[in-house]
């Protein structure tokens, strides 16, 4: 069964789920500002994706640009940055959806085929 970490307000993530639906891919849903994924578990997220740290932050986002994190993240390190992204979920990109061994951050159609859709 497919977790996706998604935002109800989000565009991106209101594609990605109604893609999954279309193609009968069926998937959890956790609210990622009110269950945020804890520091461990984004942690093994982030290396199951094989992305880097830096991929998971919501670089768009109104909150990532008040704490003026385009600097600040330069000087954190990899566990710093996880703590913060543990902090508050609307950091964190979105949606991400796993399974327990693949991830993906964000939602790009040929992506989710190729990944998810079976």
């Amino acid at each position: 069964m497919l977790t996706m970490y998604h935002y109800p307000a989000c565009g991106t993530c209101k594609n990605a789920q109604k893609y999954l639906k279309e193609k009968g891919v069926s998937f959890e849903e956790k609210h990622i500002v009110n269950e945020p994924p804890a520091k461990d578990e984004l942690k093994s997220l982030v290396e199951k994706s094989g992305l880097p740290l830096q991929k998971f932050f919501n670089t768009s986002g109104k909150k990532y640009r008040e704490l003026n994190l385009k600097e600040k993240l330069k000087d954190m390190d990899d566990d710093e940055k996880l703590s913060l992204l543990a902090s508050d979920g609307m950091l964190i990109k979105r949606p991400i959806v796993s399974d327990g061994s693949k991830v993906t951050v964000g939602f790009k159609e040929d992506s989710f085929a190729e990944t998810w859709v079976k």
